[in-house]
């Protein structure tokens, strides 16, 4: 929740900055700075580079705050190490009461530590030491060398003066004690605000995974290797996909029997989620390259055979009399007219099959796969290799957003008429 409002808070000043310092001195004043509205060409609304190099800024400083990172000059509060100590009050079953010191020694998961020497003390309480790592708790049996025992009915009756009973905790100086329903002690030190690395790694901890895997590969195959497989499916079934489905869409968008033959099919098999076809896959093809191939087919089939036939049923019907009036035969309208003006809704439709596609794969890779992203991440997250994971997704995501503008990139290349005709 605290790294939620700081963002908005940054999202808030950054937004502020930018739009009534920064722009001020860049303003434009022209046709262009008035557009209200995308008029075809989306050329009224574009990505503020500012905006973005901030968010990424913005995402980094947070990740980085909270983990303790060594590459951000700012952190939240870390957990507490050290030293520390409390006191509980004993109290025996004839009503007498009696101090005793918890001397506590708070280290770093993974380093080693040994607990304080201490001494034992006066009285029928004696003294106690324990050692707990940090964002850890420890149980602390501490009758163990009280003289008065708790089968005996002693019992603790305050922690650092303040009254306690069973199942209450009390906050203490670097941390909290509580009285567990049996009467004994869980100290746990006090957490501060940042993320543990086996939740949420630090960037430099992710970043140095990427560079071992690259040399040193994971489970068998390299970084590149997982990737090249991943790739290679999405590729192939998507290829598949689109030289059925164009073909299809065409047909059911000038064909009223090929409308009425497949619009049951396409429309249902449109809502069923990819995921949703691996058992039937694997039961069908296996777990073998085949069988992802078809899921990603299946994934992109229905996809590119709307986009298509979206395409077609978009063309005006006046550019369709215009074609014929000049003597246009049927080839001809198909080949400058319903080509032409059905190609941005297939690429749109490219945009998010690729984008499914590339979804479905690294879904598919967690059920049954030897290599490949999803499958790195599945046997990363089994041995809490977080960084590995963290990597995995931040890989996935870069690879996903690659590919979505390299065919925006195709698309402005090979349909430059879009929002012209």
């Amino acid at each position: 929740m605290t790294i939620l409002i700081l963002y908005v808070v940054i999202f808030a000043a950054a937004f502020f900055l930018v739009r009534f310092g920064v722009r001020k001195f860049r303003q434009m004043q022209d046709f262009t700075s008035l557009k209200t509205v995308t008029f075809g060409d989306e050329s009224a609304v574009k990505p503020d580079r500012w905006a973005s190099v901030i968010s990424i800024v913005a995402i980094f400083l947070l990740w980085g705050a909270f983990t303790g990172s060594q590459w951000v000059p700012i952190h939240a509060p870390g957990p507490f190490v050290g030293d520390t100590q409390f006191t509980y009050t004993l109290e025996a079953p004839d009503g007498r009461r009696d101090d005793a010191t918890v001397y506590a020694r708070v280290f770093k998961v993974g380093a080693d530590a040994e607990e304080p020497e201490i001494q034992p003390g006066d009285g029928f309480a004696k003294n106690d030491a324990i050692k707990v790592g940090a964002w850890r708790s420890e149980l602390l049996l501490m009758d163990k060398n009280d003289e008065v025992k708790r089968k005996e009915g002693a019992k603790v009756v305050a922690i650092d003066g303040q009254p306690v009973a069973p199942g209450e905790t009390v906050r203490v100086v670097d941390g909290s004690v509580a009285v567990t329903a049996k009467g004994s002690l869980n100290f746990s030190p006090a957490k501060g605000m940042q993320m543990e690395p086996i939740w949420l790694p630090a960037p430099e901890a992710v970043v140095a995974r990427v560079g071992e895997i690259a040399s040193e590969g994971y489970q068998n195959f390299t970084l590149w290797e997982h990737l090249f497989w991943s790739l290679f499916r999405v590729i192939v079934g998507f290829v598949i996909g689109a030289a059925v489905g164009i073909p299809l869409g065409y047909a059911m968008g000038l064909s009223n029997w090929f409308r009425g033959w497949f619009d049951p099919i396409v429309e249902f098999m449109r809502p069923v989620p990819p995921l949703a076809l691996i058992p039937l896959v694997i039961i069908w093809a296996g777990i073998g390259e085949s069988g992802k191939i078809i899921l990603l087919f299946l994934a992109a089939l229905w996809i590119m055979t709307i986009s298509a036939r979206a395409g077609v049923s978009g063309v005006a019907i006046s550019k369709v009399h215009a074609a014929y009036s000049l003597g246009a035969s049927k080839w001809q309208l198909m080949r400058h007219v319903i080509v032409p003006n059905s190609l941005p809704e297939i690429f749109t439709g490219a945009r998010v099959a690729m984008g499914v596609c590339w979804g479905t794969v690294v879904a598919a890779e967690l059920v049954a796969a030897e290599k490949g992203v999803g499958m790195m991440v599945m046997v990363a997250a089994r041995f809490q290799n977080t960084d590995i994971v963290i990597m995995g997704i931040i890989l996935i995501g870069i690879i996903g957003y690659a590919i979505d503008i390299l065919t925006r990139k195709a698309e402005a290349w090979l349909v430059p008429w879009k929002g012209r005709i």
